[in-house]
Formats: structure tokens, sequence, C-alpha cells
């Protein structure tokens, strides 16, 4: 079984900074592709960044130069510095990676529980 537990979030007044980790645990062969997704309300889930196993990242629009996305393979964790917050980023946060488990024969993507960012104007 693979567990993807996030931390990290909180509250916090516009123009600050978070930072959010997520850790992935359980059986694990492998981890390919590792994102954060986020999901306010009444809008549907919408992809924030995106890391690979050989960390090229991909952001959206809405993030670019104000989040970075990173991870940390000897731990299983992807991390998401987020600066420059603005009240537009408040939503809960979810991570997300696809991972290969050991008798597996492909890799599947998993989820975290989310959670939430509040910035304040």
């Amino acid at each position: 079984q693979v567990q993807l537990v996030e931390s990290g979030g909180g509250l916090v007044q516009a123009g600050g900074s978070l930072r959010l980790s997520c850790v992935v645990s359980g059986s694990i062969f492998k981890i390919n592709g590792m994102g954060w997704y986020r999901r306010a309300p009444g809008n549907q889930r919408e992809l924030v960044a995106t890391i690979t196993s050989d960390s090229i990242t991909n952001y959206a629009d809405s993030v670019k130069g104000r989040f970075t996305i990173s991870r940390d393979n000897a731990k299983n964790t992807v991390y998401l510095q987020m600066n420059d917050l603005k009240p537009e980023d408040t939503a809960v946060y979810y991570c997300n990676a696809v991972v290969l488990t050991r008798h597996a024969t492909t890799g599947l993507n998993y989820w975290g529980q989310g959670t939430q960012v509040t910035v304040s104007s």
C-alpha cells in the first residue's frame, strides 16, 4: 500500500511564503513523476507544478516565478516552495506521485489527502 502525506499548509498574509512537503511511503519500487495540484472552492482541481524523475519541472502560468517544485529522491519527498502568495492561491493543495510498486507492471497514480493553504489580503 502506498500513502502520500502532505504537510506545511496554513494561514499566511498576502506576500508571505509557505513550504509544502509530501512524503511517499509504502511498497515503493520506484517513483516516477510527482506533482502538486490544487482545488479552490467552486473550482475544479488544477495542475500547479510537476517534476519528473530527472527533475524537469513544469508550472502553471499563474504560479511561474513564485512557486518552486523540488524533490528529494532519497527521502521519497516532493516539496513546493510558495513565495509572494496571493489570495487567489487559497485552495486545498494535493500531492500526486506515480509509483511503481514491487510486483506491478506499470506505475499508478496516488494522491495525498490535501493540505489547506489560506492567503489573507
